[in-house]
C-alpha cells in the first residue's frame, strides 16, 4: 500500500499544534500531525495517576483560550463544556479569615480582612488594569511585524493598537506607560494595604514565571493574562468539564473531523533539510515522511538546534537561541486523597491560593535563584473532584497544585524533589490540618522532570521565560518573531513564540495564518 502523501507535517500535538494543523487543513492542505505521547493534548492532556485517578498532564486550569481558536474549531460541538467558566479564587489564610475573589479577575471581594478603602482601591485598580489589558489584547492575534520593511497589514494593525492607546486620554495613557514596565510589588504597595489581597495578586502576576513581585516588569505577564478570556469573559479562569484533558481531546477531535491525520506515540528524530529547505521529518525509528512544509509546535530551541541542527543557522541566530532564557520556576504536585481536605472552611470548589503577602511570594523566590528549595512555597491548588465527578473514585479526591518556586538545575535532583515535596506538604498541612493522613499517593514534578517529559527547555511551561525582553515582538529571539525560520518551509508555532504560554492555541493559529499569507 502506498504511503499517504501530505502537504504539511505538524510536530507536536499540544493546543498550538492542533490549532495550526486544523487551520492548515481547513485551507486546503493535507496535514499530518505527529505526537510522541500516547494522546494529543500536550500540557492539556490527561495522564493516569494512582488507580482510579486521572490527573492533568501539566495545566489544570484554562486562562486564555483564544476565542478565534474556539470558534474556528467549533470546540463546543466537539465536546468542550465548562464545569465552571469563571472559577473564583480563595486566598487562604492560616487563621481561616480567607479572602474570596469572585467573578472574572476578582471582580468582587468577599470575606477576609480587607476594609472598605482597600475594596474601593482594588475595584479602581482592577478596572484600570482591565482597560490596559484590552488595549494590549489585539497584539495576541497579530503576527509581529517586521518594522524595517515598512507598511503592511501587521504594521497597520500595530498602528491601530497605538491609536487605541492614545485615544485613552492623556492621563490614562501616561498611567499605562507608567505601569507597563513597573514591578508588581511597588504597584500593589502604592494602591493597596491588605496583605492577603496583595499576596494573591502578586502570586498571579508571577505564576509560572521566573520572576518575583519585585522583579522588573513583573506586571507585564499579568496584563497579558488579563488580556485573555474564557467563554467570553475577560480575565476569567475556567475549568473545562472533564478537566483540561477534555479541552485537549476536543481540539484533537476537531482537527480529525477537519481531516487532519493524527499519529500519536510517534516521536520525530530530526527534521529533514535539503538545499536549505525543509523536506519532511525522520521519525525516531528511522522512517522518513516527506512534505514541503514542516510546522513545529515544539520549543524553538528544540526545533532549530536539536531537530534541524545549528548548521542550518548563521552563528548569530544559533547563539541567540542558545542564550534564550528558559528557567522553569514551577513544580507540579499531584495527590491522591482518601477524603476531602478541609482548608479551614474554604470552599474546595474554588481555586485555592497560598500566598499570604507579596513579601512571602518574594521570599519563596529567593532560594530558587540559587538552586535551593523555599521553606514556605506559594501554591495554586485545585481539587477538581470537589467540583465535578470523574477525577477520582467515589468518596476520594484528586489535588493538583502548582508549587513555586522550584530550583532550576539543582545539583542533586532527587534530593531537591524530596525537599520540595516536604515543603509543599508542610504548607498544605498548615492550611488544611490532617491532609497528610489522607494521602494515598503523591507525585512531585520538578522543572527537570517537565523538561524530560515534555521537551520544554529548562522545564519552563512556556518554552521560554516570560521576561520583557522575550515577550511580544521579541519572542522567542530577534529574527524569529514572525514564526518563519531561516530554513525555507520550516515554521515555528509553539508557546515559545508570540504571544507566549497558556493553553490558548494563539501561537499555532497565528503561525498557520502567517503561512497562508506567505504562500
Amino acid at each position: 500500500m502506498p504511503t499517504p502523501s501530505f502537504d504539511a507535517i505538524v510536530i507536536g500535538g499540544g493546543p498550538n499544534g492542533l490549532a495550526a494543523a486544523h487551520h492548515l487543513q481547513a485551507k486546503g492542505r493535507r496535514v499530518l500531525l505527529l505526537e510522541r505521547a500516547d494522546a494529543a493534548g500536550g500540557g492539556a492532556a490527561g495522564q493516569p495517576f494512582a488507580e482510579g485517578f486521572a490527573r492533568p498532564a501539566l495545566a489544570h486550569l484554562a486562562y486564555n483560550l483564544d476565542p478565534r481558536v474556539e470558534r474556528a474549531m467549533d470546540l463546543a460541538r466537539h465536546g468542550l463544556s465548562w464545569a465552571d467558566p469563571v472559577l473564583p479564587t480563595t486566598a487562604l489564610s492560616a487563621t481561616g479569615r480567607h479572602l474570596r475573589l469572585e467573578g472574572a479577575a476578582g471582580e468582587r471581594l468577599a470575606g477576609g480582612d480587607a476594609g472598605a478603602a482597600d475594596r474601593a482601591a482594588w475595584a479602581a485598580l482592577r478596572a484600570r488594569l482591565m482597560r490596559f489589558a484590552r488595549v494590549l489584547s489585539p497584539l495576541r492575534a497579530m503576527t509581529p511585524p517586521r518594522l524595517a520593511r515598512g507598511a503592511g497589514n501587521p504594521v497597520r494593525a500595530l498602528a491601530g493598537v497605538g491609536l487605541r492607546a492614545r485615544m485613552m486620554g492623556a492621563d490614562e495613557f501616561r498611567e499605562l506607560l507608567r505601569v507597563f514596565l513597573t514591578n508588581m510589588h511597588d504597584l500593589l504597595g502604592d494602591e493597596l494595604s491588605d496583605p492577603l489581597l496583595k499576596g494573591a495578586l502578586a502570586f498571579d502576576a508571577s505564576l509560572g514565571a521566573w520572576l518575583g513581585p519585585r522583579s522588573p516588569n513583573s506586571l507585564l505577564p499579568w496584563l497579558d493574562r488579563l488580556a485573555g478570556q474564557i467563554d467570553g469573559r475577560q480575565g476569567a479562569i475556567g475549568l473545562p468539564g472533564g478537566g483540561m484533558a477534555a479541552l485537549g481531546a476536543a481540539m484533537a477531535r476537531a482537527a480529525e473531523a477537519q481531516g487532519v491525520a493524527i499519529r500519536t506515540g510517534t516521536a520525530v528524530g530530526r527534521i529533514l533539510v535539503e538545499a536549505d529547505r525543509a523536506a519532511g521529518v525522520e521519525l525516531a525509528d528511522g522512517t522518513a515522511i516527506r512534505a514541503g512544509l514542516v510546522v513545529s509546535a515544539l520549543a524553538p530551541k528544540v526545533t532549530l538546534l536539536d531537530l534541524a541542527g545549528p548548521r542550518h543557522l548563521d552563528t548569530g541566530m544559533a547563539a541567540r537561541l542558545r542564550h534564550q532564557k528558559a528557567r522553569g520556576a514551577a513544580a507540579k504536585l499531584h495527590l491522591a486523597l482518601r477524603g476531602l481536605p478541609d482548608f479551614r472552611g474554604a470552599d474546595p470548589r474554588s481555586r485555592l491560593v497560598i500566598a499570604p503577602s507579596p513579601e512571602a511570594v518574594e521570599r519563596a523566590f529567593d532560594p530558587g535563584k540559587y538552586g535551593g528549595v523555599p521553606e514556605a512555597p506559594t501554591m495554586e491548588i485545585l481539587i477538581p473532584s470537589a467540583i465535578e465527578g470523574g477525577h477520582a473514585p467515589e468518596g476520594r479526591h484528586l489535588l493538583s497544585a502548582v508549587v513555586q518556586y522550584a530550583p532550576h538545575g539543582p545539583a542533586d535532583p532527587a534530593a531537591a524533589r524530596a525537599a520540595m515535596l516536604r515543603a509543599a506538604m508542610a504548607q498544605l498541612e498548615a492550611h488544611a490540618p490532617g491532609i497528610g493522613a489522607l494521602v494515598e499517593a503523591a507525585e512531585m514534578l520538578m522543572p527537570h522532570d517537565i523538561a524530560a517529559r515534555w521537551g520544554s527547555p529548562g522545564g519552563t511551561w512556556h518554552h521560554g521565560e516570560l521576561s520583557v525582553e522575550q515577550m511580544l515582538f521579541l519572542r522567542p529571539v530577534p529574527g524569529l518573531a514572525q514564526y518563519a525560520t531561516p530554513i525555507a518551509g520550516l515554521w515555528l508555532a509553539s508557546a515559545g513564540c508570540h504571544p507566549g504560554g497558556g493553553v490558548s492555541g494563539s501561537a499555532g493559529l497565528n503561525a498557520a495564518e502567517a503561512i497562508g499569507r506567505a504562500a
